[in-house]
């Protein structure tokens, strides 16, 4: 394995890539578990742009650290927006880098599998923007952090988990803050797998592997096909689910 030269760039993500080309991507905050923050969303916009851009990436491995896919933030002073901004100007920056990130995940024009090494409480949703989703038996899959905050959960999870849940599900889903259990994750047909922890990440190159034997171009069109629809669905809703919940979050400052 060896690691593309802009892999330095970025203090959430470790990347290794394969031969064959297939680029593992490590989400991460300080070696462990990989906290969300203001500047971890910045990397993520920059760095799915770039792996997206380069032709060495066969196929994208999306992963956690530890126990934990993504079920805390970091809001430590140098993690946090800049400080000089107002309210307005934050929620501004994240209804701009909200639309990119997802674009951004979605213009990756490789096949995509996740491997949800645990919990998935914040932005599970870049989760189901991948082709195929690998669990393991200690992941879980939630959108926790709106409602705990009083915000509206329309950031892209209103777009993708009704779409992955079918619109009655999805709904309970957002507005209970329903935790789904891998077990249960499996059986709605939110993963495709479930795994012991152990199996997990070598299951997931295994596919990878294979499918990165295929042609070039048969890769891309299967990624760049299967992805129209999000892509329309988020085109199309993405916009005002982020203004409504950035006027959800100024209503109760």
């Amino acid at each position: 394995m060896t690691a593309p030269g802009y892999a330095g760039d970025y203090s959430v993500l470790a990347m290794a890539r394969s031969e064959a080309g297939v680029l593992e991507m490590r989400l991460h905050s300080d070696g462990g578990p990989f906290r969300f923050s203001a500047v971890a969303r910045a990397q993520l916009i920059d760095a799915f742009g770039r792996v997206g851009a380069d032709r060495a990436n066969r196929v994208v491995i999306l992963t956690g650290t530890g126990d934990d896919w993504c079920a805390e933030f970091d809001r430590s002073p140098a993690m946090s927006p800049d400080p000089a901004l107002t309210l307005a100007e934050r929620w501004g920056v994240q209804f701009r880098e909200g639309r990119r990130l997802l674009a951004a995940l979605l213009d990756v024009d490789v096949p995509m599998i996740a491997a949800v090494n645990g919990p998935a409480l914040i932005h599970s949703e870049y989760l189901l923007t991948c082709d195929i989703i690998l669990a393991a038996e200690g992941a879980a899959f939630q959108d926790k952090p709106h409602l705990d905050n009083g915000v509206s959960p329309t950031d892209g999870v209103h777009v993708l988990w009704p779409d992955v849940l079918g619109s009655v599900r999805g709904r309970y889903f957002l507005l209970t803050q329903q935790r789904i259990e891998a077990a249960d994750a499996l059986a709605l047909g939110v993963c495709n797998e479930v795994l012991a922890a152990e199996a997990l990440l070598p299951r997931a190159h295994a596919i990878a592997e294979r499918l990165a034997r295929q042609p070039d171009q048969t890769l891309r069109g299967a990624r760049v096909g299967l992805t129209q629809r999000l892509k329309r669905l988020v085109t199309a809703d993405l916009p005002i689910g982020l203004a409504l919940e950035s006027v959800s979050a100024l209503a109760k400052a």
